[in-house]
């Protein structure tokens, strides 16, 4: 380890950082360098501060400046919060004293070593085993994550939309952009002179003449693409394109910075994944809760029953987008390493409890992925009041987590966890057997047999709630059936517990809940 002693930020014309300087070593954080590098580009583009204001200290005017004494801060928006790291300017060096770690090539820079230092303090140290940058970006600037599959057999992605969509919102400042590789062989790779599973941060993006073409930094700043539009293409860059684009091949051949252009088609051929994050400014409300949805609660999966599925409620007064952010909180390194946690967000209307995960369908069905973010992007259509149930899901489900569900929105809405009117609750260990198990209604001769419960609801309004429960043991049958009645009077109601056929023995557990106080006895 070493000291390294130099300015912070270079300015320029007033712009403090340039997103050709990041330079990537050893460590194996390309998409966090990537994230750095389009945030750079972000604020030369845009001449708006975005990651500098994270580094203290800071002069009156909010740029970060350069410490003699050696020790920094640097504020992270982790597991839904800001978090404060402290760091000092002591940097992992090489025998010959150069650094191992990410820097500037712009000589005595150190904002590239600080952030990539504290990042790594936060994440587990230097042998980081690697994220994306959906997770980096967010991290850095709070800007919003969403993960675009881009794969050849990409059914839900109409890609033509999404390179339109881009270049609209890339050039108003409301989309940052990195592309991801997906696994290549050796000889695929050096053939089409990209990194197999590798991030790549989007610098550019332009239609000229009905040419898609997206211009790519390989944050270890050397190494480029070898295909069309690379510098060595002489059908494809005409004279009256390369004066479009500010490009010039021949000069470009002479050194490798890592900086490309590629074509829209070649990079849906090559790339695996758009890793969006957008501008947070783009929605004037929003709110989040935290909470934590352990191991013990509910089935391992919910394709029976989302009773037991951590629920919200979402009340929308008015029209316009809504996006749901779904976090789930990164407690450990190997979290990145081999991360299991499939989730997602499942979307019913109606602002209810949900039991049933098809009946109805959902509104709206994420896909599950051990990505920490999922976002839900909804557009509401119906004026006046909309009421939603939010439901987090997770496949196999072993693990307790936290989370952080976020919503932004262009409109008032209001996010609640459901509220649970049932106050008081009676568990009954029943059985079917013999003469009691008859059957369902169809089977009038039997049916009467069946155990008959009696609820007494004791509050006289007409605004009761009731729900009545029944399931039967994992290891005999699997079926359960969940009731709810809500504006009941109060008085006396007879509960009957049936199977469906007549003589399947079994013993059965009925729970019944209500918002007032109640008297259960068994008839028979």
């Amino acid at each position: 380890m070493g000291q390294t002693r130099g300015i912070l930020l270079r300015a320029t014309n007033h712009l403090f950082i340039s997103s050709f300087s990041v330079k990537q070593t050893i460590i194996q954080d390309c998409s966090f360098l990537s994230s750095l590098a389009i945030a750079a580009n972000y604020e030369r583009k845009f001449k708006k501060i975005l990651i500098s204001s994270i580094i203290y200290p800071q002069d009156k005017r909010g740029k970060p400046i350069y410490n003699p004494c050696g020790k920094y801060m640097v504020i992270f928006r982790i597991n839904g919060v800001k978090r404060k790291v402290i760091i000092d300017d002591t940097l992992p060096l090489d025998k010959s004293g150069q650094l191992l770690c990410s820097f500037s090539s712009n000589r005595n820079e150190l904002w590239v070593s600080l952030l990539e230092k504290a990042y790594m303090k936060v994440m587990g140290g230097y042998d980081f085993p690697g994220s994306n940058s959906n997770i980096d970006l967010h991290t850095l600037t709070g800007w919003i994550p969403e993960r675009v599959n881009m794969r050849a057999d990409a059914q839900d992605v109409d890609k033509d939309k999404t390179f339109a969509m881009l270049l609209k919102r890339f050039h108003k400042g409301d989309v940052l952009v990195t592309v991801a590789t997906g696994p290549m062989s050796d000889v695929d790779a050096d053939r089409a002179g990209l990194v197999s599973t590798h991030a790549y941060a989007l610098l550019d993006i332009r239609e000229i003449r009905g040419k898609k073409l997206m211009q790519l930094k390989n944050p270890w700043s050397h190494l480029r693409w070898k295909g069309n539009f690379s510098e060595f293409d002489k059908e494809n860059w005409t004279s009256q394109l390369q004066k479009e684009l500010n490009f010039d091949p021949t000069n470009a051949q002479q050194f490798d910075n890592g900086v490309f252009w590629i074509d829209y088609q070649s990079l849906c051929r090559f790339f695996d994944v758009l890793y969006l994050n957008w501008n947070p400014s783009l929605f004037p409300r929003t709110y989040v809760l935290h909470s934590t949805w352990t191991a013990s609660e509910g089935p391992k999966k919910d394709v029976v029953t989302m009773g037991n599925n951590p629920q919200y409620r979402l009340e929308v007064k008015g029209q316009g987008p809504v996006w749901i952010l779904l976090s789930r909180h990164i407690t450990d390194k190997a979290d990145f390493a081999d991360n299991k946690e499939f989730i997602t967000l499942v979307i019913f209307k109606g602002g209810k409890k949900v039991f049933y995960p098809n009946d109805p369908p959902p509104y709206m069905d994420g896909t599950r992925i051990n990505s920490p973010h999922y976002l839900c992007k909804m557009i509401v259509q119906d004026k006046g009041t909309s009421l939603y149930t939010v439901i987090i899901s997770q496949f196999e489900k072993s693990n307790t987590i936290h989370y952080s569900l976020r919503v932004y929105s262009t409109c008032d809405f209001k996010l609640s966890k459901m509220p649970e009117p049932y106050k008081y609750h009676k568990s009954i260990t029943g059985e079917w057997k013999g003469r009691t198990a008859g059957g369902c209604a169809n089977n009038r001769e039997t049916f009467p047999n069946n155990p008959i419960y009696q609820v007494n609801l004791q509050e006289k309004s007409k605004s009761n709630y009731l729900m009545v429960d029944l399931k039967g043991p994992s290891h005999r049958r699997r079926g359960f059936s969940i009731l709810q009645l809500e504006g009941l009077k109060g008085g006396i109601y007879n509960i009957r517990p049936t199977t469906f056929q007549p003589g399947e023995e079994s013993p059965f557990f009925l729970t019944l809940s209500a918002s007032c106080p109640m008297k259960v006895v068994r008839l028979q």
